[in-house]
């Protein structure tokens, strides 16, 4: 196994589009479908290993489904079941077959069984990930897509981010340069001079609060966390500036990770996916690998909506969050007035409140644990609501 890029995913299949497309995928015949059904797909393997996989899963009588890639060089494999079923499968490989593919797998089932169970101390604060987190999205911008202009100035920016506070955000994620689709590059120290005095007025008042800091930038991030900030929310997942993550192990600092196709400035001219919750996955994993070898304790995903994605695979994104759980972090997710809500509802950024608290909704629902999002006391009742609820 050593040297395999091999990837594991645990898949809901419950939903009647997504047993459809994996149907087909590996000829799997309709009869196999019942409610609650979850398929493991090892993607990438060896073709010996994979042959020696597929017998100690026959062996068990359970099925074992094959798709050779594209090269032959290497094999996926998808195995239909219940949890249990999968769990006894691991259980043998690691017996009889490839003792460190049996712990990979083993791994995977753990991430995805104790999803609800993780924690992370950031801050003062411990956030316990059998409840959902609300991120109030403070842009010091002049052009960002919703609120660019509004709190450009440190005054008003640190009066937006104490109010956010009181209306009950647990993180402020604080931004000086916009990412909205079409966006330029903005010089580093005119990030700087946007974001540091706000982080500076908001920890002066508020010393406790957890501050996260939106950028690409090491030097950016450097500054930020030694002022106090404890988190870097990364758009680029640390290939913008790979050192970024020197920093952020330096600062003992927390990381999200998001999925981005191309930059701002390009993202949106036609980004195309051949199966966009598969390709995340694979890149989220890679990058999440990437970042806990590093010595990063607090990771966060993020499949990034809107970031180089159609229409349909923002919605195809949030109905299938809960196949990210198998990486082993929590799901941040941004949804918030987002163009995919104005696209489909013929709705004016200002006018996608209410449709961002169904997107929210569901997100929560389907397994995210923080929120980004402009209207916090929307996000603080949706996460409040499905806390007690689910």
């Amino acid at each position: 196994m050593a040297g395999v890029k091999l990837i594991i995913q645990i898949i809901n299949l419950s939903p009647g589009t997504v047993f459809k497309k994996y149907s087909d995928d590996y000829k799997i015949y309709r009869e196999v479908y019942q409610p609650h059904l979850i398929g493991l797909e090892l993607r990438d393997i060896p073709e010996q290993l994979a042959e020696t996989i597929q017998k100690i899963v026959l062996r068990e009588k359970e099925i074992c489904y094959k798709n050779n890639s594209a090269d032959k060089k290497t094999t996926n494999l998808f195995i239909p079941g219940s949890l249990w079923n999968i769990k006894e499968i691991s259980r043998k490989i690691l017996s009889v077959g490839d003792e460190d593919l049996g712990y990979r797998i083993a791994n995977v089932i753990k991430n995805y069984e104790e999803y609800e169970s993780g924690s992370y101390n950031i801050g003062s604060r411990v956030f316990k990930f059998d409840r959902s987190y609300v991120m109030g999205i403070l842009n010091v911008t002049p052009d960002s897509f919703s609120d660019g202009g509004l709190y450009l100035t440190s005054g008003e920016a640190i009066k937006h981010g104490l109010q956010m506070l009181d209306d009950g955000a647990d993180i402020l994620d604080i931004g000086g340069e916009s990412t909205r689709p079409g966006a330029e590059i903005t010089a580093e120290s005119k990030e700087i001079e946007r974001v540091i005095p706000v982080i500076k007025g908001i920890l002066k008042e508020r010393p406790e609060a957890v501050i996260s800091v939106d950028t690409t930038k090491k030097k950016v991030a450097s500054e930020a966390l030694q002022l106090g900030a404890k988190i870097i929310n990364d758009i680029s997942a640390l290939t913008s500036e790979p050192e970024m993550i020197n920093v952020i192990k330096k600062n003992n600092a927390s990381v999200v990770l998001m999925h981005m196709k191309g930059k701002p400035k390009d993202m949106q001219k036609n980004p195309f996916y051949d199966d966009v919750v598969k390709e995340i996955y694979d890149f989220l994993y890679e990058k999440s690998l990437l970042a806990a070898k590093a010595g990063i304790k607090n990771i966060f995903i993020d499949p990034g909506i809107g970031f180089g994605k159609r229409l349909e695979d923002n919605f195809e994104l949030i109905r299938r969050l809960e196949d990210f759980k198998s990486l082993g972090f929590p799901i941040l997710i941004g949804v918030s007035r987002k163009s995919f809500i104005g696209k489909t509802l013929d709705l004016d950024v200002n006018e996608r409140d209410a449709a961002t608290v169904s997107a929210e909704t569901v997100a929560v629902k389907n397994g995210a644990k923080v929120i980004r999002t402009h209207n916090v006391k929307y996000g603080v009742q949706v996460c409040k609501l499905l806390n007690n609820l689910c």
